[in-house]
């Protein structure tokens, strides 16, 4: 399983670097920044799985760097765990209301942050958590490279299986051409963007080789879709 990118937004050089080493120790590929203008510089280039976010940053303040990232697109559903010496209930509630996903009152252990991501990450981004990704009918084993629908086996190549995996990571989020792109072939490939195309129309020949509902949508102008209702 591709490990999970975290971003740690914390002026505080020491405990920064005490959090990086732990959930490097756990397997996350992780990125800091003291700073919140660099913080949303570095979302933009690769969107974080998670963003671990201090209250009381250089620069822009964690609760606005919250809300821009709640307003961009590529953002707007990345689980933020806000950090702070702030207890008081109205603090956490500013927090919370501005779109943070969960709130840590310093001190804090950091056996409990990890456990605090972790339930974040089954609830919010359970292909982070697991091995198996599940949508309507389709199961995918990450690790063994192996999918089935509604129990039958489906043969799909690399590329489709890279495709199908992002997808299911995010289910009923519409993808253009490009972010596809630069999800599954890398920000550096240089193939063309209708190779996506022609990729999207494989995968859907092998996942209804057995019958069964088209899932993934074709947006118009926009991109495509896992989604299982196709009355939208």
């Amino acid at each position: 399983m591709a490990a999970a990118k975290m971003m740690i937004v914390e002026d505080d050089a020491a405990l920064s670097e005490l959090i990086q080493w732990h959930f490097e120790r756990e397997g996350f590929d992780v990125r800091v920044t003291p700073d919140g203008e660099e913080a949303l510089l570095l979302a933009a280039e690769e969107t974080p799985d998670i963003v671990l976010l201090d209250w009381m940053i250089e620069g822009l303040s964690g609760l606005e760097v919250c809300r821009r990232l709640r307003r961009t697109a590529p953002t707007a559903n990345v689980p933020v765990i806000m950090l702070t010496a702030r207890g008081e209930e109205e603090d956490r509630i500013r927090g919370l209301e501005t779109g943070a996903d969960d709130y840590v009152t310093k001190p804090f252990s950091p056996r409990e942050l990890v456990a605090r991501v972790a339930a974040v990450l089954r609830r919010i981004r359970p292909a982070l958590a697991g091995e198996s990704l599940y949508y309507a009918d389709i199961e995918m084993d990450t690790v063994a490279h192996k999918v089935k629908r509604d129990g039958k086996p489906i043969a799909l190549g690399p590329t489709e299986f890279r495709l199908l995996r992002h997808l299911l990571e995010h289910p009923g989020w519409v993808f253009s051409r490009e972010r596809l792109l630069d999800a599954v072939w890398g920000h550096d490939s240089d193939i063309e963007v209708r190779t996506v195309d022609v990729h999207i129309r494989r995968l859907r020949q092998a996942i209804n080789a057995h019958g069964g509902t088209d899932i993934i949508r074709t947006v118009r102008s926009a991109g495509y879709a896992l989604d299982a209702d196709r009355r939208l």
